[in-house]
């Protein structure tokens, strides 16, 4: 007769004072969370996808990978280095190279310029000791710098200790200088060195499938070809790379190319957590042979060290990452002989560094809601409001203060009566010198009607009417919190 299936053993009762042991999850649940593995412009796109490539494939495939990335010696015959911190310091660089660019993507994307053997993109990664957080200070290529002496890696000639402008550091001397610079600005000593180029940034784009990104205003630069409208685009390599580079687009020059850097990152790693290209093999070989074109990394910078740090990372997502730059104190600080630098602010910039180097958190702890907010011009914080109750509905006005408040705007924190109790229709009332702030407003709440006052001044009035339905939740492109104005990856990628 066959054997009849063995019945399944009953569950073990569990153990006083042992915890009971986690079921190990299904192989599709581990599949999932090997997707998660995941963190984060240019250059932290390559670094991005190594990351996810280690979690989500395996140790044969990327051990492979550590013959198809170039190798450079950043830290040869280095002394007297600063001391180790806690957690890993990753120093990214972007250079201008455009080598293997076709001649018609030069030309659409107006890259037809000399390459300048500098470094066009320079960040500071920080991975903390838990792998639980990234932060990642962009440090603006027109610093002003001291570069230590050293050899020109060019002409050969031995030069003493002189100002630059940061970029120039790597045109002299390449990594190892750049790495010796840096680590003499900030104090922090630099574990691992990564660069990359434009080829490489716009084929790992293309192959991850493009990025969302979003935009208040239209943007438009004639020295890139970047021409968006105001909203939610896809971009591809191409206009991801015109994105990043862009600095004409506002009045804030290099420092505004830096913030749509971060929020390009940010996006990133939201579309890496969400796409499943990590998963696809065929997808993924698209992605790593794009990407490994043009990259260069230190000696120890390889398939195990990134197989170690992708499985430590497991459940990282865009609300993990933290984005920030170099605090300044002028933007335009004339040098003899270099011209218009950016000088950081000895105080705060310090400060920054000491934090990165104690491990601690950049940004200011907030509650994640997990509720996407819609993006707006101007940031709340930098709106005033009173509310007023336009209805015969018990506190309505201070149930619309304290919505307003929550997601950002500058309250009175007391509702107010109107003197008519049977206002129809929400009111934004406005000085017309702050329209764009009134469009802010307005967009939080659904429905209203906008009232410009002439002399009005700064402060919003808004009268509760009885079509009021809820508060919308906003946040604007720039709403950097905190001491060192920082934003976290959640706060800025598309609603």
């Amino acid at each position: 007769m066959p054997t009849p299936p063995r019945r399944p053993a009953p569950p073990r009762p569990p153990v006083p004072g042992r915890p009971r042991r986690a079921q190990a999850p299904a192989p599709a649940v581990r599949q999932e969370r090997r997707a998660r593995t995941r963190w984060g412009t240019r250059m932290a796109t390559t670094l991005s996808v190594l990351v996810l490539a280690a979690g989500g494939i395996g140790h044969a495939i990327v051990t492979s990978l550590d013959t198809e990335i170039g190798r450079v010696d950043p830290f040869k015959d280095m002394k007297n280095r600063p001391a180790p911190g806690h957690g890993t310091n990753i120093l990214v660089v972007g250079t201008d190279g455009r080598d293997k660019i076709t001649p018609r993507e030069k030309e659409k994307y107006r890259l037809g310029g000399a390459p300048c053997r500098c470094t066009d993109t320079i960040m500071l990664v920080h991975i903390s000791a838990d792998r639980k957080r990234a932060s990642m200070v962009s440090l603006p290529r027109d610093s002003y710098a001291e570069i230590p002496p050293h050899i020109d890696a060019t002409t050969g000639k031995h030069h003493h200790r002189h100002p630059v402008k940061l970029n120039a550091a790597y045109a002299e001397g390449g990594p190892n200088l750049t790495v010796r610079t840096v680590e003499h600005m900030t104090g922090i000593k630099i574990d691992h060195y990564l660069e990359l180029d434009f080829t490489s940034f716009m084929r790992t784009v293309d192959a991850i499938g493009g990025v969302e990104i979003c935009t208040a205003k239209p943007m438009k630069d004639a020295y890139t070809g970047l021409d968006l409208p105001a909203g939610t685009h896809k971009l591809d390599g191409g206009g991801a790379l015109q994105y990043v580079r862009s600095r004409h687009v506002d009045g804030a020059s290099d420092l505004g190319r830096m913030q749509r850097q971060q929020r390009f990152m940010a996006a990133l790693i939201d579309q890496a957590t969400s796409n499943g290209t990590m998963l696809n093999p065929v997808k993924f070989q698209q992605v790593v042979t794009s990407m490994l074109s043009s990259v260069r990394a230190d000696e120890g910078f390889g398939a195990e060290q990134l197989l170690a740090l992708a499985k430590a990372m497991r459940g990282f997502t865009a609300a993990s990452s933290e984005f920030t730059s170099v605090p300044v104190s002028d933007t335009s600080f004339p040098v003899k002989g270099i011209g218009s630098t950016v000088k950081w602010d000895p105080v705060k910039s310090k400060k920054l560094f000491a934090a990165v180097r104690d491990d601690k958190p950049l940004a200011p702890y907030a509650p994640r809601s997990g509720v996407r907010k819609k993006l707006v011009e101007v940031s709340p914080q930098q709106i005033r409001v009173q509310v007023y109750n336009g209805t015969r509905v018990h506190g309505l006005g201070a149930r619309i203060d304290t919505a307003l408040r929550a997601t950002g705007f500058r309250t009175s924190k007391t509702a107010l009566n109107w003197a008519r109790r049977d206002v129809g229709r929400t009111i934004v009332w406005f000085d017309p010198r702050w329209d764009r702030s009134a469009r802010s407003l307005a967009t939080a709440l659904p429905g209203c009607e906008l009232r410009p006052v002439e002399g009005q001044g700064a402060v919003f009035k808004v009268t509760a009417g009885a079509n009021f339905v809820g508060v919308v939740p906003v946040r604007a492109e720039n709403a950097f919190q905190g001491e060192f104005g920082v934003v976290t990856g959640d706060q800025v990628i598309c609603a």
